[in-house]
């Protein structure tokens, strides 16, 4: 980064210098013409001064010695006098613009560049009382001319202050890169380096991208911890069945509890295994959803008739009630939402409980609405039950299944489906979750 910094600036520092320069040259030329035709307005006054055309002739002749050109052109354009060259084989000069100028305003200038682009011609002409035009002019370099021979200084000058450049650049840089450099070394106590006021944007960005990277370490680091506790479990007591079975330890109906507990451990393992693998899929999936009109309440019976076996299992009655309300979803992560609520309220529910769903409308919004009478959330739970393996009453999880997963996607599902949920719960006095869907 320093590198391509370093050399931005280096290359700006360049082109500012020559544009500078260029300029320099353009205005000074400038001013170089007006100083010149300034010049030829005081030799002219000065000469028209004179009385006689000898007199203004044997002036001319003078100052052709400065380089200074005197012409005398008759009110019909003919040349009378010239100190540079013989009048009498000089064209007619009445179509010249600066001669034209002063014929009808009193005065004219004019630039001409020679053929050869060494040469420019000043021109300043005067009308003189008796109607003839008094001509002056003088060569000096063009712009081209003037420009390349300026080439030498320009570069030796150039040169210079790219040197300065080069050295300010590599000290800016260095100054501009330090803050990030020492606060990539110092990321976690990073607080009291000082910065520019204009990086504080940046640098606070760098904080937050590298305490979602660590936060997103720890959790995968956590969350690899707990599937290997979690799948140690069940394939643990699998194994200690087979081989109570296969040293032919116990009676027949030992035998029979022991592959009991087998099924029921596998059973477990299968449920945790497509729940982890779930998640994942979740976790990467970040493109657009499938979406479709999706009419809430048939979903929702849909559900609750799936549930009806592990309902009664668990002693419990399942009831639900609402109105024909659509919202766009995908079909399969709202099925996962609802069958993951309804199932922990049946799971976590005491022997004879209830679980009540209701769909409805809520203003222009769509409200799914779970209750259960069974054991609640105290307040110290409610915000980490969405957390990936956590439980409030691990020993029940246990016992009924739960793999501590659901919830964790059931947040995935409502984070992709930009929906709202809102929990009421007390301990012993059941729970109740509110999803807010947009129609």
């Amino acid at each position: 980064m320093k590198k391509k910094i370093n050399a931005r600036l280096v290359f700006l520092s360049i082109l500012a210098i020559f544009s500078t320069m260029l300029c320099i040259t353009l205005v000074y030329y400038d001013l170089f013409g007006k100083q010149i035709m300034a010049n030829l307005e005081i030799y002219s006054n000065f000469i028209r001064e004179y009385d006689t055309i000898d007199e203004i002739m044997a002036a001319g002749d003078r100052n052709s010695q400065d380089g200074v050109r005197v012409t005398l052109i008759e009110k019909d354009g003919s040349v009378v006098y010239d100190s540079a060259t013989d009048s009498e084989t000089m064209e007619n000069h009445s179509d010249r613009p600066e001669i034209l100028s002063a014929y009808e305003n009193g005065e004219g200038t004019d630039i001409r560049i020679s053929k050869t682009l060494d040469q420019s011609t000043y021109y300043y002409a005067v009308r003189l009382e008796d109607g003839m035009v008094l001509r002056v002019s003088e060569e000096a370099e063009n712009i081209f001319s003037f420009f390349f021979s300026a080439i030498p200084t320009l570069l030796v000058i150039a040169g210079l202050l790219t040197i300065i450049s080069l050295i300010f650049a590599q000290v800016l840089t260095d100054n501009l890169v330090e803050p990030i450099e020492k606060l990539a070394e110092h990321l976690d106590d990073g607080e009291n380096i000082t910065y520019y006021e204009e990086l504080e944007p940046f640098i606070h960005m760098i904080r937050k991208q590298h305490q979602d990277l660590r936060h997103s370490a720890n959790m995968r680091q956590e969350f690899t911890a707990n599937v290997s506790h979690e799948l140690k479990t069940p394939l643990t007591s699998i194994s200690g069945y087979a081989e109570l079975i296969e040293a032919g330890m116990g009676t027949e109906e030992d035998t029979r509890r022991f592959a009991a507990g087998i099924h029921k451990s596998a059973t477990r393992l299968l449920t945790l295994i497509n729940d982890i693998i779930r998640l994942a899929e979740l976790d990467v999936s970040k493109g657009e959803l499938d979406l479709e009109r999706i009419n809430l309440l048939v979903m929702v019976n849909a559900c609750a008739e799936m549930l009806q076996i592990s309902a009664q299992k668990h002693n419990v009655t399942i009831s639900v009630e609402g109105e024909d309300c659509y919202i766009m979803g995908n079909r399969t992560m709202i099925d996962e939402l609802i069958y993951n609520l309804v199932d922990n309220a049946i799971r976590y529910n005491y022997e004879n409980g209830k679980v009540y769903v209701k769909v409805g409308h809520e203003g222009e919004k769509v409200a799914l609405i779970v209750s259960d009478t069974g054991i609640g959330i105290s307040k110290e739970h409610q915000e980490r039950i969405f957390e990936r393996f956590y439980r409030v009453d691990k020993s029940r999880s246990k016992s009924t299944g739960g793999t501590g997963l659901g919830l964790a996607i059931v947040k995935h599902i409502l984070v992709s489906h930009d929906a709202k949920l809102e929990l009421t719960s007390e301990p012993d006095k059941g729970t109740t979750m509110k999803i807010i869907f947009e129609e």
